[in-house]
């Protein structure tokens, strides 16, 4: 039994020649789809972007061994950089450091207490909108860099989005994408033009990175400051992990360790502190492009980290020619591969609040350009929804026994907060009954305003002469009054 995880490790990393040819092309697409949106992400957060850059590389390297869901990409990107921002406008570079270490500890705690269950609590719909909101974000981030241009950049985003779109339909041995990049990049060297290149989104790596300790005072003060950026850098970088890693097991139809996931980030991220880079979590544009492109196992994740650092540093003059076209062209292509076309049509067949929920996310996500903030909205949306459908369900039925004297209620359906109201307000406090008979055997009580509403009822009862009968109770709901409500059942 022993041998079966290490088995099923090891074919995570090698499944065969092509397996691993398509691993380390698609690894390669994703490296050159990380570039633009590490550095835009970067400035962003009020870094240089070798900062983000050498984070992504760490990143990348230690999830590709220690991570829970094989062919997912991360870097030093979205919503983690938005909150990281304040903390180094207000204090500086080496606190960010710190915080990052810090939130990677918090990331292996969450890990190993399972919190990945948490998870479960996010619907279908929130998932569709929180792809579909990410598929509008990535379009978007690249609008800037399409405005204020001429016309070459134009042709050159067209040209890149002919080559990946047809050239598919010839040969699919190397991904279009990296076909792109590198006609894109012959061009503009062999007819220079006025386009933008790699070279001015901002200051690449001259040198590989070099670990050091964050250099601050290792006081309560300091952590008194860190410790709330910590925990939303934390929270924010679990929670868009947790769900990018949901996107590949739905399109890969495998299964993946959550809680893994978790406490790989967290080490990855401790150990991209250490080596004076930023935060990260699953970067989901770059990893649906890596799975369209053959991206399956370990090996795609190691590859993006490695030829990261060898883009950047060795081959640095080089990539510093590619035009931003070419990547532009690329991203594009992700957003639409991302962006669940099929919800459209969902919206007119499925439920409305289903509908509601998606869109929900989709418009607090995209206002926002905070992941938690539209993922919260969805979730919170969903359990009101579910709460007020449940409700519905309760029923409370009266019959009256003339000889016995006695009044009957039987209760069928869930009690618990939100519809412990509704089943009081079918109880007749006034009734001339002698005996009141209350039958939950079809019921189930929840928790503790549900005890504390049928407390509350048969108490009144009693004090208006009536003599109460409770029956049916089940197992959970008795324990429950036992400990809640004592008397309820004593004097029954």
């Amino acid at each position: 039994m022993n041998s079966t995880p290490l088995s099923r490790y090891r074919a995570e990393w090698f499944s065969g020649i092509g397996g691993a040819r398509r691993d380390l092309l698609a690894g390669l697409v994703g490296t050159f789809a990380l570039i633009p949106e590490v550095i835009a992400f970067s400035f962003v957060a009020g870094i240089d972007p070798e900062v983000g850059l050498f984070a992504s590389f760490v990143i990348g390297i230690v999830l590709a061994f220690v991570g829970g869901r094989p062919a997912m990409i991360s870097g030093a990107a979205g919503s983690v950089a938005l909150v990281a921002a304040a903390l180094v406008h207000g204090h500086g570079l080496q606190f960010l450091l710190y915080a990052t270490v810090l939130a990677g500890l918090l990331q292996i705690a969450f890990g190993l207490l399972k919190l990945d269950v948490l998870l479960r609590f996010v619907s279908r719909s929130v998932r569709t909108g929180f792809v579909n909101a990410l598929a509008i974000l990535i379009f978007s981030a690249q609008v800037p860099q399409m405005l204020g241009v001429t016309w070459h950049t134009y042709a050159m985003i067209a040209g890149g989005l002919a080559i990946i779109y047809l050239l598919p339909r010839i040969t699919t041995a190397i991904p279009s994408p990296l076909i792109c990049i590198v006609v894109l990049t012959a061009i503009s060297i062999a007819f220079p033009m006025p386009i933008h290149t790699v070279a001015d989104l901002g200051r690449l790596p001259t040198s590989l990175p070099a670990f050091a300790l964050p250099n601050v005072p290792l006081d309560w003060a300091t952590l008194r400051i860190v410790a709330p950026y910590a925990f939303a850098m934390a929270t924010v970088g679990l929670l868009e992990s947790m769900m990018t890693a949901s996107v590949v097991d739905d399109l890969t139809d495998t299964a993946s360790s959550k809680a893994r996931e978790c406490s790989g980030l967290g080490l990855a991220n401790v150990a991209a502190g250490l080596f004076g880079g930023i935060a990260g979590c699953g970067m989901i544009g770059q990893t649906v492009g890596n799975v369209r492109y053959g991206g399956r196992g370990r090996l795609s994740t190691l590859a993006a980290g490695v030829f990261l650092l060898v883009i950047m540093v060795p081959l640095r003059p080089w990539v510093a020619q590619v035009p931003v076209a070419a990547l532009v062209a690329i991203m594009i292509m992700v957003s639409i591969s991302t962006f669940s076309w099929s919800s459209l049509a969902d919206l007119a067949r499925h439920p409305k609040v289903s509908g509601v929920v998606m869109l929900a996310t989709v418009v607090v996500t995209v206002a926002t350009h905070d992941l938690s903030a539209g993922v919260g909205v969805g979730v919170l949306l969903s359990g009101v929804f579910f709460a007020f459908k449940v409700t519905k369900l309760l029923r409370v039925e009266t019959t009256f026994d003339l000889a016995t004297d006695t009044r009957s209620y039987t209760v069928s359906g869930q009690v618990f907060f939100a519809s412990a109201e509704i089943f009081a307000d079918q109880f007749d406090l006034r009734d001339t009954a002698r005996t009141v008979r209350i039958d939950l055997t079809h019921a189930h009580l929840w928790d503790v305003t549900a005890v504390g509403t049928l407390e509350d009822l048969v108490t009144k009862m009693r004090r208006h002469g009536m003599i109460v009968e409770l029956i049916g109770l089940n197992a959970a709901s008795a324990i429950l009054v036992d400990r809640h409500a004592p008397l309820v059942r004593a004097e029954a």
